[in-house]
This record gives structure tokens, C-alpha cells and sequence, in this order.
């Protein structure tokens, strides 16, 4: 197995507070990296790295975790650009919504969907993602359903079946039999696909006995929760996150007390996906409100056609700066360590001996630029698995 140390690292980036600067972000100056095969070997100052058999300079710029997107809604076919016009227009629009993008999607063949989220996965990667989690939930029927599901577990592990994404239009006037479906032939057709079960719980779309239904069944079947919780409204999809151990409530936007509490005792992740606020001008989270309770906080991109178009991690670090009440420290960390514990993954999100070789070169000499220049693109190089990727 061949050896390369990354040297010349002005910042590294470790999330290991045990080392560097003791920080959550264990920062480490003037810093090398070693990989062997696809995990990280050792990490420290350059003076001291061992030897290896390659050697790469990083040109004095920084090195970070690679970013873990751990909400997206990726396997879908359409355009929703006249709807964000209109709101951004100030004017009514009257189309379907999701509806919209999940007529799109059936119409559309297996060949175009991968393309689609081949695409979508390129220009992540490109901005720095090396792990990312995709949703099934613009098919709604039990056939795309599972073909979006079978589409995207040939790219990522982190696959979630989201049938209760909103009630299918087929079902308009019977949700009760469309969450039988859910939980029933559907969950049988997408349970070989996928390592977690997703709900949209608010109002407009699944209550909270039906979202409890409809994880309880996944759960059944050995899939894990996670929860659309609490976007649009206050309701009860945080404590059923917490009640159920979801892996993480996301969205977060309106929040009891007594919800920053539940969350703040469990082992459930706060996401909170800024890309959604930006979208549609919506109340922003008060990321502040979660840090100081003691909630771990994930940040994500919700990339999706219709509230949230965007891959782009380093633009929701920016978002979370500046409109959120994070610092910058507690953004990359959040973006990086925090997705990996939204998806539970004690191997991705840092950078320690034994953890995966998923890593960024910025060209900047802090990762604090990523905030500090938002929209320039600063990621110079992608590793992921010990490769050069980007």
C-alpha cells in the first residue's frame, strides 16, 4: 500500500480537539497530512511527518475534512425556474409545486434521471462534497419510487426513502390509503435501496401520527429515521425525531423551548439547510439559539428543484455566517463533522488516523475565507478515498 503526505498546509483542519490549537476545529499550523490507501494515517506538523513513498505541496493553503452533505433531494427531472421567478417577482404562482417535479420525474427515464444526478454530483464535487445523502420522494408510486431509490444507491450509500415526501396526487382524496402504501407495498419495493426512512411532518402534508406510522413501519424493516421537521410551522416532528432516535430533525426553523431542550438531551442532529431560507425568502433558523442549548448542528444544501437549488456547501457556510448567527468555525464544522454525525458516520468529517481520506485544498490560507469570500470559487483540489478527484 503506497504512502503520500500532503505538506506545506498553512491551516489544517482536523475537527479533532485534541490536537492543534485544542479548538473544536483541532486547527493545526503550517501541517501535514499523511494517506495510506483510502484512510488518513497520520496527521501533525510538517517537521514531523514520517516518510512516505509521494509527496504532494499544498502551496501553503488550507486543508479541510471534505464537506458531507447530508440532505439533498437529487433524483429528479424538470425545471421549477418559472416558480422562483414569480416569488422572487413578488408575484402569484399557481402551479403544482412538488407536484410539478413529480410529474416531470415519471415522465422521465431511467437514462435522464442518472444523468441528471450525475451532474449534480459533478458540480458538488467540485465545490468540495465527498459524501452526500440523496432522498427517493418526487415519484410516489411504488415503481418511482424504487427506481429512484435503485438510481441512487448506485452512487452513495447514504440513500433514504422519502414516499411520504407529500401525499401523491393519486391519492388526493384518500391520504389514509396513500400512507398505507407508504408503509406497506411501497416500503417493500424500496427497503432493499435504502438505509434510512424520511417524512415531511407539517402541516399540508403528514401529521404526526401518520409520520409516527410511517417510521415506525421503516424502523420494522430496518431502516433508520430521519425527519422533515418543523419548516413551515411549529408542530411535531422534532419530538417525534427525538421520541424515534432519527438520526436528525431537519429544517429546524420553528422551535419550542421545550423542542431545543429534546434536542439538546438525544443523540439527534439539528440540519439546518439555509439554501431553503435564501430560496424562498422564508424565516431564517437561529442556528445561535441551537450552538448555545448544546444541539449538534449539521449544515446541508437541501439541493432540490424547487426550494432550494443549490450543491454548493461553501454558499450554505456563507448563508449560516451571516444570516444564522454561526461563526465561522462553528459553520465548517457543522458542514463537515456535523453532517457526519447526521448521518452517523464516525469514519468521514475529520481528519485522524483511521478516518476516510476525504479532504479539500482551498486557496486560502484559513478556511474562515469560505465565509469571508462567498462565492469565489476557493476549492482547488478534491481527495476522496485517498484519490485525487478534483
Amino acid at each position: 500500500m503506497s504512502s503520500t503526505v500532503i505538506t506545506n498546509i498553512a491551516t489544517l483542519v482536523t475537527n479533532d480537539p485534541s490536537l492543534g490549537d485544542r479548538s473544536p476545529l483541532g486547527l493545526v499550523q503550517d501541517a501535514a497530512v499523511v494517506i495510506e490507501g483510502d484512510r488518513i494515517a497520520w496527521t501533525g506538523e510538517s517537521s514531523k511527518a514520517p516518510a512516505t513513498d509521494n509527496r504532494v505541496d499544498a502551496g501553503g493553503r488550507t486543508v479541510l475534512p471534505g464537506f458531507v452533505d447530508s440532505h439533498s433531494h437529487l433524483v429528479f427531472a424538470g425545471d421549477r425556474t418559472q416558480e422562483f421567478n414569480a416569488r422572487m417577482s413578488g408575484r402569484s404562482y399557481t402551479a403544482g409545486g412538488i407536484r410539478t417535479t413529480v410529474a416531470a420525474t415519471r415522465a422521465a427515464s431511467d437514462a435522464e434521471l442518472e444523468a441528471n444526478l450525475t451532474r449534480y454530483l459533478s458540480e458538488a464535487l467540485r465545490q468540495g462534497t465527498t459524501t452526500f445523502e440523496t432522498k427517493s420522494g418526487y415519484g410516489l408510486t411504488v415503481a418511482d419510487e424504487a427506481r429512484a431509490l435503485r438510481i441512487a444507491a448506485a452512487h452513495t450509500d447514504e440513500v433514504t426513502y422519502l414516499g411520504a415526501h407529500i401525499v401523491s396526487p393519486d391519492f388526493a382524496d384518500d391520504p389514509a390509503g396513500y400512507v398505507a402504501l407508504v408503509t406497506g407495498e411501497m416500503l417493500d419495493a424500496c427497503a432493499p435501496y435504502a438505509r434510512w426512512i424520511d417524512v415531511f411532518c407539517e402541516k399540508g402534508a403528514f401529521d404526526g401520527e401518520q409520520a409516527r406510522a410511517i417510521l415506525t413501519a421503516g424502523k420494522a424493516r430496518g431502516l433508520h429515521p430521519r425527519v422533515h421537521a418543523n419548516q413551515l410551522s411549529y408542530g411535531p416532528g422534532v419530538q417525534l425525531a427525538v421520541e424515534l432516535d432519527a438520526a436528525s430533525a431537519d429544517h429546524c426553523t420553528h422551535l419550542t423551548d421545550a423542542d431545543v431542550d429534546a434536542l439538546a438531551n438525544s443523540d439527534t442532529v439539528a440540519t439546518l439547510l439555509p439554501g431553503a431560507e435564501f430560496s424562498t425568502r422564508a424565516e431564517w433558523p437561529d442556528a445561535r439559539r441551537l450552538l448555545d442549548a448544546g444541539v449538534t448542528v449539521a449544515l446541508s444544501t437541501d439541493c432540490n428543484p424547487g426550494s432550494s437549488f443549490t450543491s454548493s456547501v461553501p454558499f450554505c457556510i456563507a448563508l449560516a455566517v451571516r444570516d444564522m448567527g454561526m461563526t465561522p468555525d462553528e459553520a465548517v464544522w457543522s458542514a463537515t463533522a456535523g453532517g457526519a454525525a447526521a448521518l452517523r458516520r464516525p469514519d468521514i468529517g475529520r481528519l485522524t488516523p483511521g478516518t476516510r481520506a476525504d479532504l479539500l485544498l482551498l486557496d486560502a490560507p484559513s478556511h474562515v475565507h469560505l465565509a469571508y469570500r462567498p462565492g469565489v470559487p476557493l476549492v482547488r483540489e478534491v481527495w476522496r478515498a485517498g484519490a485525487r478527484a478534483v
